[in-house]
């Protein structure tokens, strides 16, 4: 499937059932008739408030239908000083913002709890929200660890091949399977807020959720509030330079690892490695696919996922990574296995409870896709083992999904975006979103400020660094952006 290896957030998965407040059908003929419906609020998980907001299928033909998205608030706890609503949204695409808003307490501050309302929707596809579906969980499996780099023109007509079944099954098992992009989502968000009685739209993006706002604000300028955006994408690039960038980035964030763990008494890798070291893992593992104590394998595609998936948080990621490196010296793959599960949501009892895949393999057509020929791609392919050898010869082939969808529209163009003043954050040495895709965005949006995180892993908020958090914070409560672009570490204070 296609891969861009864009967010994973490591957060309990969360039985939905309960959750959701069902509507009862009403007459719905214009776009004010979805933005002054009325919902009602149940309570959920005790202490949250839960319902669903009607939205058209598509905005363009609105008597088509509607769909029904899964909404969630943590509410204020300083009622008397609230100042509104604040959306969150963690990325994906196909990440669920209800479990994102469920998490409220450890994405934000105390401060930020007590002003605002917290509010998390699943976007069209995803989780509760008209869920897409496409594969079993049996499928999944199969898919997940399939050969994702051909090495010869019989492994390239393979993965042709099991591209066409998997948008083929997508297409039989979801309807109105084109309505899902992201600048439907967006214009779904705008209904949400008018629902909820917000005169503006504030906004917690991350990686994928900041490609959300971005069109949310490109598409109402005039109804932006205080938005962050964090871990951006660049709307501008194609998605052959996003898939490149990316595969750069990934390889960049393996040396950072490398030459951390070079100076561990601890560290599994030889004195003299780099990433070839990798590179010559994961071949070996082609040929012969790491084993565990249960039945599965960890194939070479499983492997390089678990290994992507690690660097997105030092933190947290490089140690698990060092400890499967050391079981793979004897042939074990069960932390490789751990890792690439954490970042696909399957269970241990082989489900995936989430619709992530699916839906993210989905909107991602739908918003990127990729104009080049199949033997355009297989051409290309050179030019990323050149400039990222490690995950280059992988994310290459991402783009051959998309193109056997029937009836995918032109999707939308982002212009100069200028809105009230928001802010960009972007970390220097991002694998998922390279810091330059931070650096495109505050160029394309006026009145944006920058601030620059030093570090390692994905996105830069809510990850360690006080002059980060603080500035956040502070443009949140006050709408106060920083006076100048920003340049932070983990030790910096404001």
């Amino acid at each position: 499937m296609r891969t861009r290896l864009i967010t994973a957030l490591a957060i309990a998965a969360l039985m939905l059932s309960g959750c959701v407040q069902q509507v009862k059908p009403v007459k719905l003929e214009t776009l004010q008739d979805f933005q002054e419906q009325r919902i009602k609020w149940r309570t959920c998980y005790d202490t949250m408030l839960c319902t669903d907001v009607l939205v058209p299928i598509d905005y363009e033909n609105i008597k088509l239908g509607t769909f029904k998205i899964s909404v969630l608030k943590h509410e204020a706890s300083n009622k008397e000083d609230r100042i509104g609503s604040m959306f969150v949204n963690p990325g994906g695409p196909g990440a669920s913002g209800v479990e994102y808003a469920y998490s409220a307490e450890y994405i934000v501050s105390p401060q930020l709890l007590a002003l605002f309302d917290i509010v998390g929707s699943d976007p069209r596809g995803v989780g509760r929200s008209a869920p897409i579906r496409c594969l079993t969980d049996d499928e999944t499996d199969a898919n997940y660890a399939s050969d994702s780099k051909p090495d010869n023109p019989a492994e390239f007509e393979s993965l042709v091949k099991d591209a066409q079944d998997y948008v083929a099954k997508c297409e039989k098992n979801t309807k109105n399977l084109t309505a899902y992009s992201t600048e439907n989502a967006a214009r779904d968000m705008d209904v949400i807020r008018a629902v909820l009685g917000d005169d503006k739209l504030n906004y917690l993006g991350k990686s994928y959720g900041t490609y959300l706002g971005t069109i949310y604000a490109q598409l109402f300028p005039d109804k932006v509030g205080r938005l962050v955006l964090d871990g951006a994408i660049d709307p501008d690039a194609t998605p052959v330079q996003q898939s490149l960038t990316q595969a750069v980035g990934f390889d960049n964030a393996l040396d950072a690892f490398i030459q951390d763990c070079l100076q561990l008494d601890t560290c599994p890798l030889p004195k003299d490695a780099t990433k070839q070291y990798f590179t010559d893992l994961f071949d070996s593992v082609a040929k012969k696919p790491l084993t565990t104590r249960s039945k599965r394998i960890a194939t070479e595609s499983l492997v390089v996922l678990g290994t992507a998936s690690a660097l997105y948080d030092n933190e947290s990621g490089w140690p698990m990574l060092r400890i499967a490196l050391k079981q793979a010296q004897t042939g074990n793959g069960f932390m490789f296995l751990t890792l690439a599960d954490a970042y696909t949501g399957r269970q241990l009892n082989g489900t995936y409870p989430s619709n992530e895949g699916d839906s993210g393999f989905v909107i991602d057509c739908l918003d990127w896709n990729d104009a080049r020929t199949n033997e355009q791609i297989a051409q290309d392919a050179q030019m990323f083992k050149e400039q990222a050898p490690v995950f280059g010869p992988y994310l290459a082939y991402s783009g051959i999904s998309c193109k056997y969808f029937k009836g995918i529209k032109q999707p939308i163009k982002i212009k100069q975006v200028k809105t009230t003043p928001i802010i960009v954050i972007g970390t220097l040495r991002d694998p998922a979103t390279p810091y330059s895709w931070a650096v495109a965005l505050h160029k394309l949006i006026t009145n944006s400020r920058l601030i620059t995180l030093d570090g390692d892993g994905h996105t830069g908020h809510g990850r360690g660094s006080a002059c980060v958090d603080k500035s956040v914070d502070t443009y949140f409560i006050t709408g106060n952006i920083p006076a100048t672009d920003l340049k932070c570490d983990l030790s910096t204070a404001l």
